[in-house]
């Protein structure tokens, strides 16, 4: 679901006379079908129309054009690409196409697959999502995979990772800006007892961290400051730095206060790597291109001097790379 009020900080440009969702089923089906020759690919499908059809449309209007396809190809447009695709760029189109809550679905659930105690997938998509949009996934998820996104958190995880990350994923915060002052001083205090006494998984900060609303966390934390001369992230650095709860419930307090600082610093990672993380970067391209993604480039480049697409482009490739270049809205369409 879109919220009207982040528009303006989305990176999706959806071009400004789109065809019927029956034309750009058409033309998809076309591009599969297309019969030009690549001296370096052959034969084979046409990758700049597909791109240049969804990485122009918003959610609702793939939505649209999944269904007509279904209807006149009788194949569901995701299976055709699955075929025709491969590789990097196969995952970045897959992803898109996908509606918003069966992608955090599918995301959440390989998560619960291949778990390791720092996997921060799940706490991302559970803090980082507004309470409809982490309803929706957990929709998805149980038509999807028949079972529930807390289900599986809770049979793949153990001890605090359990607490934290079933307790986030269940989580329907109420999304307005009222705060209430009085409790966030009662909170700070309690939270700073708990971290002075190295009570990280404490049931009381876990609770203050999957139900208060964003805007009561940020209104206890800034108050936390305040009292004691030092951010809450500060706080926490001082614990060990080995310790993989310690930086998941760093990444949860991030997320849930400040999360274009939490994706730059993962986008960041993923491109200054030996060899590019190409699934996480796929995957904060293809959530955050309709929310906050110009937020997250612009503080990319103030932090990194650099252009965010310019360091996608230096660690990207062919169609991938133009997939990923149109989301962030740099392309020429």
């Amino acid at each position: 679901i879109q919220e009207p009020a982040k528009q303006n900080m989305a990176t999706l440009k959806v071009s400004s006379h789109v065809p019927s969702p029956s034309e750009d089923a058409e033309q998809l089906k076309s591009a599969f079908d297309d019969l030009t020759f690549d001296f370096c690919e052959g034969w084979g499908t046409n990758e700049d129309l597909i791109i240049s059809i969804l990485a122009h449309r918003s959610a609702e209007q793939r939505k649209l054009i999944r269904q007509t396809y279904h209807e006149a190809c009788g194949e569901d447009l995701l299976k055709t690409l699955d075929k025709e695709l491969t590789s990097d760029f196969e995952r970045a189109i897959l992803l898109w196409t996908l509606e918003p809550g069966e992608r955090d679905a599918l995301l959440a659930n390989e998560a619960t697959k291949r778990w390791t105690s720092s996997n921060q997938v799940l706490m991302e998509v559970a803090c980082t999502r507004t309470s409809t949009q982490l309803l929706h996934a957990r929709q998805a998820y149980h038509a999807r995979y028949k079972k529930s996104i807390e289900e599986d958190v809770a049979h793949h995880t153990t001890g605090d990772f359990r607490k934290l990350l079933v307790s986030l994923v269940s989580s329907y915060r109420y999304e307005g800006d009222e705060v209430n002052m009085t409790l966030a001083k009662q909170e700070a205090k309690l939270i700073h007892e708990k971290i002075k006494d190295k009570h990280y998984s404490d049931e009381d900060v876990i609770r203050i961290l999957s139900t208060r609303s964003k805007a009561q966390i940020n209104a206890t934390f800034n108050r936390y400051q305040d009292e004691h001369g030092e951010e809450i992230l500060k706080s926490l650095e001082e614990g060990d730095e080995d310790d993989k709860f310690l930086g998941l419930l760093r990444s949860t307090i991030q997320c849930l206060t400040r999360p274009e600082l939490y994706f730059v610093d993962v986008l960041r990672s993923a491109i200054n790597k030996t060899g590019t993380d190409e699934g996480a970067l796929t995957r904060i391209v293809t959530t955050r291109a309709e929310i906050d993604l110009k937020v997250i480039g612009e503080e990319y480049q103030r932090r990194n001097s650099i252009p965010l697409e310019k360091a996608i482009t230096k660690d990207t490739r062919g169609d991938y790379e133009k997939m990923l270049v149109a989301l962030l809205g740099e392309d020429d369409a």
